[in-house]
């Protein structure tokens, strides 16, 4: 099955394109109820008590050049966003874990104050252009880089600038601050797609965020995998469920060094999904009231709310115009 989500664009948009080769009775807008400390808001999963450390999101080179990627399969939630020239990039999200090595580190993109903002999470990266940063400032949200000498960097001598920088998120968490613990999961999450929810059985995805870019995916012993892997050996991200959303793309507001215009992907509003959860694909649509809100669903074929079983998720937030196959 192929679906392929097209949307009227802004003449920013335009430009952009041309240049690139929940559920259970809960509101997620509702105001935040304390989480109890026995559940993360990133998987779901129970805890003995929070972890003393913020969230910590991490920008990871998702292309040749960076790999491979060290740390990826500590991570609580991976996402995957659009960037310049219509590659992607990792945003990868540790709060259960923190490793030693993590990497290899790129840099920021206002994008990412989108995906840190439902739990307030540090962003990691190697630095940034200055409209970013001044977003980030202006968010509020914690930020550390090598550009800036922050605790826990390093140098791989077998990579070459700007493919080089290694993170010591343990080293960082010495010094980093304590944010309050978080309070709003990041999903809704509950038992899962049932029976009448699923459109398919499937054991293959991919989904192309554009003429560059096509991530595709396997499901093996129930658990999703990438068919190109780009993590170090042993240290690849399985995850429980997989989630393809498509999100409005915007204009950052700058350009990179080549004189492309940078993407921002809008992660609020609603738009189309697909849920992939164990064998099972549900077609779906998202929902997320503003940046810092839970992302809820709700499934096409049943018209219910649609949770996501605890676990690990890797999110696809693919832009509008972009295509899931299966």
């Amino acid at each position: 099955m192929r679906i392929r989500n097209i949307a009227a664009a802004s003449a920013a948009v335009l430009v952009l394109a041309a240049c690139s080769t929940g559920g259970g009775g809960t509101d997620p807008d509702a105001p935040p109820e304390p989480v109890p400390g026995r559940v993360s808001p990133l998987t779901g999963k129970s805890q003995e008590q929070p972890p003393d450390n913020p969230v910590f999101l991490v920008k990871i080179e998702n292309t040749d050049a960076g790999k491979p990627q060290f740390g990826l399969n500590q991570a609580d939630l991976v996402i995957e966003e659009l960037v310049e020239g219509g590659i992607t990039r990792i945003a990868a999200l540790y709060y259960s874990k923190l490793p030693t090595k993590v990497g290899h580190v790129r840099s920021s993109r206002t994008t990412d104050i989108g995906l840190a903002k439902p739990v307030g999470a540090t962003i990691v990266a190697s630095g940034g252009a200055k409209k970013t940063l001044e977003d980030i400032k202006d968010s509020g949200l914690p930020y550390y880089s090598y550009d800036n000498g922050s605790p826990g960097y390093s140098s791989d001598p077998d990579k070459s600038a700007p493919y080089h920088v290694l993170w010591d998120l343990k080293k960082l968490n010495e010094t980093a601050k304590r944010g309050a613990v978080p309070n709003r999961g990041y999903f809704v999450f509950g038992e899962g797609p049932t029976a009448a929810d699923t459109t398919k059985k499937v054991t293959k995805a991919s989904v192309t965020f554009s003429p560059a870019t096509t991530t595709t995916w396997t499901l093996s012993g129930g658990k999703w995998t990438r068919d190109d892997e780009g993590a170090a050996s042993g240290q690849a991200y399985t995850a429980d469920t997989l989630v393809v959303i498509f999100a409005r793309v915007a204009d950052a507001g700058y350009n990179d060094a080549a004189g492309n215009p940078v993407p921002e992907t809008v992660v609020a509003g609603s738009g189309d999904a697909v849920i992939f959860s164990g064998g099972s694909a549900v077609e779906a649509t998202w929902h997320k009231a503003k940046l810092d809100s839970t992302m809820s669903f709700k499934s096409k074929k049943s018209g219910k709310a649609v949770t996501l079983k605890p676990g690990n998720v890797w999110l696809e937030a693919a832009p509008r115009g972009g295509e899931v196959t299966y």
